[in-house]
């Protein structure tokens, strides 16, 4: 069992909450609204908590489910708050054109966050490769980066859970290349696939 605080009220924190609590995971909603943060908790069922924004979380995985050019700014407003917390970077920086990534740089929103995160903490990225939709739906591949080796195990603990697969791509710089893979599905959604109904993953062929 693992114990999550979600920062954020949409969907994908919807989608993620309502996972957890039927792998038998402690689910907590922190929203900077907090009659959202009480109605999603709600929706949730479950035993679902609502916390405090900007107090410490109660769940050792914090899934930051925010857009993401809120992410940083919200990580400095926690400030100490995330102490020792492991940080999960669900985010996709795209440009308003979908076609490139808006920091338009080789690094990631989950290393902008690292280098503002306290003390402790530790992020790792995941589940940005995934629409919604078919986490609702499928049993996608979780992509993982992280340069924090306990931190992925306990990331990829909690997405076995869910019945998942997780899939370590290395380390955090590696979070840039996952945020280019979230552009490359939208991509295929808008042309080659031509529908949402998918997930990249990784298959394992034998060599006979």
């Amino acid at each position: 069992m693992s114990n999550i605080t979600l920062i954020g009220t949409g969907n994908m924190a919807r989608t993620i909450g309502t996972l957890a609590l039927a792998a038998g995971d402690t689910v907590e909603v922190m929203g900077r609204d907090q009659s959202k943060a009480e109605q999603l908790a709600t929706l949730l069922g479950g035993g679902a908590s609502v916390g405090t924004w900007g107090a410490v979380p109660a769940g050792d995985i914090v899934i930051t489910a925010l857009l993401h050019d809120g992410l940083v700014p919200v990580v400095v407003e926690y400030a100490d708050a995330l102490a020792d917390k492991i940080i999960v970077d669900i985010s996709n920086p795209f440009n308003a054109s979908f076609d490139g990534l808006a920091h338009g740089e080789e690094t990631s929103i989950a290393q902008k966050v690292a280098e503002v995160a306290p003390a402790g903490a530790r992020v790792i990225k995941a589940f940005n490769t995934i629409f919604r939709n078919v986490l609702e739906k499928g049993r996608p591949d979780v992509f993982i980066a992280g340069d924090d080796e306990q931190a992925k195990t306990d990331v990829s603990t909690f997405v076995t859970g869910l019945g998942l697969r997780p899939l370590d791509v290395g380390g955090l710089t590696m979070a840039h290349w996952l945020e280019g893979m979230g552009l490359v599905t939208v991509g295929l959604a808008n042309n080659g696939v031509g529908h949402w109904d998918f997930a990249l993953g990784a298959e394992e062929v034998s060599a006979d």
